[in-house]
């Protein structure tokens, strides 16, 4: 009995390493810390799976072309933009089969993007594997920037 407890105690103590890759929830989104400026959304890009990766790499670089001095961070496992501190005009976030891009005020955007929400102010943009509209994205980015963002 003695022997088994001390297996177990040796088990239980043993360290693992720890793991240098970012836990992945639901739908393949990355577990990435709360975090403001550019790194923990570069960090949350990397750890995107597969295809998202790339195209969160172009939304990244399309959103920092389109608003000079955009502000970022990563809250709730997400990376949001805006144009100051704490004031956000859009998100995305990893879903299975999709990335899901949320504007804040995308009702106001011409055209709407398609995807409806419960908050009327609120559009999403559902982005396939290789069905990004660049020039549609940047426009709704412009466009977004220049409305009031929500303070979250």
């Amino acid at each position: 009995m003695d022997r088994k407890k001390s297996a177990k105690a040796a088990k239980e103590t043993t360290a693992k390493p720890a793991s240098t890759e970012p836990v992945l929830l639901s739908g393949g989104n990355p577990q990435i810390a709360k975090g403001y400026g550019d790194a923990p959304v570069q960090a949350y890009v990397a750890a995107m799976p597969g295809w998202k990766s790339d195209v969160g790499r172009r939304l990244d670089a399309l959103i920092e072309r389109t608003v000079p001095g955009v502000r970022k961070a990563v809250k709730w496992n997400s990376p949001f933009y805006g144009v100051e501190d704490h004031v956000w005009f859009l998100s995305f976030h990893c879903f299975t089969k999709y990335v899901k891009v949320t504007f804040f005020r995308g009702a106001s955007l011409r055209p709407l993007p398609l995807g409806q929400s419960k908050h009327e102010d609120v559009r999403y943009l559902d982005i396939h594997e290789d069905e990004l509209d660049e020039a549609q994205f940047a426009d709704w980015v412009k466009q977004a920037s220049q409305l009031p963002g929500e303070r979250l």
